[in-house]
């Protein structure tokens, strides 16, 4: 039985990728209606926080994130939505296909310190 668990706030993590290619697309976070609503529709909707509201992704860019399979974990604390991206077919706000474009090499100083350098993926 589906019984998702919600943190105190009353989020649950949801990672989201392509269900043909097995991309990484965005982690986002849902509320009980964001999982109803999905649910329901076919169509990811999440909470967002910045907005404190319920979003549908992609309503404004058409970048809709079609639902082909959702996964739960087996302590059913996070949740797993693979997906087709309609419209442009990509997944972040940027304009690139997921919202892991950034790449953090580590480099190690001559004093022993390792850092984290970012860089972008090339695109396509």
């Amino acid at each position: 039985m589906f019984q998702p668990q919600f943190g105190p706030d009353g989020l649950i993590p949801a990672i989201v990728s392509d269900a043909d290619t097995g991309d990484l697309l965005m982690f986002a976070w849902m509320n009980a209606e964001a999982v109803t609503l999905t649910i329901e529709t076919g169509f990811a909707h999440f909470w967002t926080r910045s907005r404190q509201r319920i979003w549908k992704k992609g309503e404004e860019s058409g970048n809709l994130l079609r639902i082909r399979e959702i996964r739960t974990d087996c302590d059913q604390d996070v949740l797993w939505l693979r997906v087709h991206v309609e419209g442009a077919g990509v997944a972040c706000h940027t304009g690139e296909r997921s919202c892991f474009y950034r790449v953090l090499s580590m480099q190690r100083t001559d004093d022993g310190v390792v850092r984290l350098v970012p860089a972008t993926l090339p695109k396509g």
